[in-house]
């Protein structure tokens, strides 16, 4: 198709395998031979649901900044898809071999054609070695108190994870889990969370039943297309909230990338205020922004944000203009390193657990509940979406169910003899705030 409308030349990672924030870099940093640059990229992805012949599949547009097309863009190929007629093809191109280096150029029907298939990792590898200081995280990977493990699920990250870790960093590839990447993500579900990295969590200390070995000091996992990630000290889980909030505190000292500050930090709506705590510290400007990650991009454009995640596992800078998996782990990594610079001999290692605290002494602790509701019924998730957008029109409704909710938590809490402070989200409507002893 690309031949058949008048497209020079496509760009193929080696294996088809790209992962999603190596694109945005693709698009970003990548120069042909011949001095040509990307103009855009579609990416054929199931993301962080399963995948395979029989689950999902998406196709995703990315523009020249590497971001995801904005809502004017897919607008406009949406109400095009209600008129098209007919689109060109040209059915006699001979099949490239894609697991092969090289370019193979053809005559297609507007005039030449070349597809280069390129080394996946290459400037997606340049591009971290260029924010983060790769000797120091060495140093902690070699320490013998140090250990980690890394689950990419069978997602493309694993195609990353080998290359960085491993032959960059020196790491031990025992430390990889699941990281052959497979069509359909090994029957399973590539969403890096407590529930469907069950292998991972199980190793970290965090599963129903004792590991049968001492859990490492550092774990994280990654979606089906590398742009999410979850963070897991041992015997302890870091909330991508507290996880973005964390970085963006300690980026400017660990992270060469930010050496000369931060420019802003954002957020998406549902995510937790940790990060507007840390703002306000450290007299960043801040955003709170709906959710989606082309929002980041518009304030990364214009010079405003350099740090920002959603409560979704989420988190990234303005290296690209997508969330980047990876990055955090190594984002992580970096602090670890950091913080235990002078300690690698020591006693004991300053933790994932160690930071998070001290995180939570300087900054305040927020807390915040996320529920996921998978495979409902579209009719049933249809009308309840309708009736929170008819709630919008009665707020003395809208109120009443709120009381409601303050006076049943007013209730436990007594009972319970706490003091806590609740942050209620009621979606499309309102933000309040309630102190409740």
């Amino acid at each position: 198709m690309a031949a058949a409308n008048g497209v020079r030349r496509v760009w193929v990672g080696q294996n088809g395998l790209l992962s999603t924030p190596a694109v945005s870099a693709v698009i970003r940093e990548r120069t042909g031979h011949d001095g040509a640059r990307a103009s855009g990229a579609f990416i054929l992805t199931a993301s962080h649901n399963p995948g395979g012949p029989h689950e999902d599949f998406g196709i995703k547009y990315n523009m020249e900044n590497g971001g995801p097309a904005p809502e004017g863009i897919t607008d406009k190929i949406y109400e095009n898809s209600k008129t098209i007629k007919e689109y060109l093809i040209a059915e006699d191109l001979p099949n490239v071999d894609i697991t092969t280096l090289g370019v193979t150029s053809f005559t297609g029907p507007e005039g030449p054609f070349d597809v280069e298939v390129f080394d996946s990792a290459v400037d997606y590898v340049k591009l971290m070695k260029s924010i983060f200081d790769f000797q120091l995280i060495s140093k902690l990977l070699s320490c013998p108190k140090f250990s980690f493990c890394y689950d990419a699920l069978h997602g493309v990250a694993g195609a990353y994870a080998k290359r960085i870790f491993v032959e960059e960093l020196g790491a031990n590839e025992g430390f990889l889990l699941n990281c052959t990447p497979k069509e359909d993500f090994g029957g399973g579900h590539p969403d890096p969370n407590l529930t469907y990295a069950k292998e991972l969590v199980a190793r970290m200390g965090l599963g129903k039943s004792a590991p049968e070995n001492e859990p490492p000091e550092f774990g994280a996992a990654a979606d089906g297309d590398a742009d999410r990630n979850m963070i897991l000290g041992k015997r302890f889980f870091v909330t991508p909230s507290d996880s973005v909030a964390i970085i963006a505190a300690n980026a400017v000292e660990a992270i060469p990338y930010f050496s000369g500050g931060l420019k802003g930090v954002a957020r998406s709506m549902p995510t937790s205020a940790a990060l507007d705590v840390v703002a306000q510290h450290l007299n960043l400007k801040f955003f709170e922004v709906p959710t989606g990650w082309k929002f980041f991009g518009n304030l990364m454009d214009a010079g405003l944000c350099s740090v920002c995640g959603e409560e979704s596992f989420g988190t990234g800078s303005d290296h690209i203009r997508e969330k980047d998996g990876i990055w955090a782990v190594l984002a992580w990594l970096s602090i670890l390193a950091y913080k235990n610079k002078e300690n690698l001999s020591g006693e004991k290692l300053v933790s994932v657990e160690d930071i998070v605290r001290q995180h939570w002494a300087t900054y305040g602790r927020h807390y915040y509940t996320r529920y996921d509701y998978e495979n409902v019924d579209s009719g049933a998730a249809k009308e309840l979406m309708g009736y929170l957008v008819q709630l919008q029109s009665s707020l003395s409704e809208v109120n009443q169910i709120v009381k409601g909710f303050v006076l049943m938590h007013q209730m436990l809490f007594m009972l319970m003899n706490l003091n806590i402070r609740i942050l209620l989200m009621v979606p499309f409507l309102s933000t309040r705030v309630f102190d409740i002893c």
